[in-house]
């Protein structure tokens, strides 16, 4: 054999060794290292008081996920004065239960929340290429029991924003919140909230699913002061210095996770959420996260984007400022 077909085979096997590593780091480690994301947004109504709040994403959650039901339950220890929750909550048929208990202490909380495309139908089986090529081909699994989840969300006293806008008070603070249904499978339907927000209410809030620029583009002219979105995973899996390869929507990479302004007024902020589908079961540069959002008068200096960029390991029982 000569030197070069030697120097050859070591490649290949030093390739598949790292591909084997670098995969069975991404299967079993990484998407379980639940991570919580904190920033501070400059969006309130000039005097008022700090507003906390947690934002919940794509939980993609199955029956027999306890380390994730127990790591989102604990999350009642920061006491969050608002819960937001922007979909893709189940994958299993028989998941609501699992969700609920995950849930359980924050829905004591007041919360809002709209659905997303894995709330409505299962996840399938698909070829992994097809993320890495734009399509507007949808395929869906079995449909979801996703009115029980609506049910046990609303009688715990949630706002479902799908398609609505509404007023209401937080410990005293006023919030005008709209939402719409998942963009991703063009139920969006924003004519049906269309118009501006209370002038007067201390924090403007957009709520989606998937942050589809026509979507933002219409609550940011619309005057809202911060839209929250899920979907997109972070890009699930993230190059080391060129980020996520993909956002599975129309919202370019750089925004995959974090915050952003959205124009002049609004800002945005995408949860990388803490799920995967079931048929990819991996994370890369990208672990699961929940985000606490502390958001602060809009004449507040601050910079978010340096400090949305911050990802903790949150230990349950342990004090997070």
């Amino acid at each position: 054999m000569s030197n070069t077909v030697r120097n050859l085979s070591r490649v290949a096997v030093g390739t598949a060794a790292l591909g084997a590593a670098t995969l069975a780091y991404a299967a079993g480690y990484e998407r379980t290292r639940w991570t919580l994301r904190q920033a501070t947004l400059p969006v309130l109504a000039e005097g008022a008081r700090p507003l906390r709040v947690l934002h919940i994403s794509d939980l993609h959650m199955l029956p027999g996920q306890q380390s994730k039901q127990r790591w989102v339950a604990a999350l009642d220890e920061l006491n969050p004065d608002l819960v937001v929750n922007t979909g893709d909550n189940l994958a299993h048929k028989q998941a609501v239960p699992a969700v609920v208990r995950a849930l359980g202490p924050l829905l004591n909380r007041p919360g809002v929340f709209v659905f997303g495309s894995n709330d409505y139908f299962a996840p399938k089986p698909k070829n992994p290429a097809r993320y890495l090529v734009p399509s507007n081909k949808r395929i869906h699994g079995t449909p979801l029991p996703w009115r029980d989840l609506r049910a046990a969300f609303l009688e715990r006293g949630w706002h479902d924003l799908t398609h609505t806008r509404t007023l209401f008070t937080v410990d005293g603070r006023t919030i005008a919140a709209a939402g719409v249904d998942d963009p991703h499978l063009k139920r969006d339907r924003y004519d049906e909230i269309q118009g501006k927000p209370d002038r007067q209410a201390t924090l403007r809030l957009g709520v989606t699913h998937s942050p589809e620029p026509r979507v933002l583009d219409k609550f940011a002219d619309d005057g809202y002061d911060l839209v929250m979105a899920g979907h997109t995973h972070g890009g699930q899996l993230r190059i080391p210095g060129y980020g996520a390869i993909v956002t599975n929507c129309d919202l370019d990479r750089s925004r995959a996770r974090g915050t952003s302004r959205w124009g002049s007024h609004t800002w945005l902020h995408v949860s990388a959420g803490l799920g995967t589908s079931p048929y990819a079961p991996v994370r890369f540069a990208c672990p699961p996260e929940a985000s606490l959002l502390t958001l602060v008068p809009r004449t507040t200096s601050t910079n978010p984007a340096n400090e949305a960029a911050r990802g903790t390991r949150f230990n349950p029982g342990a004090s997070v400022r």
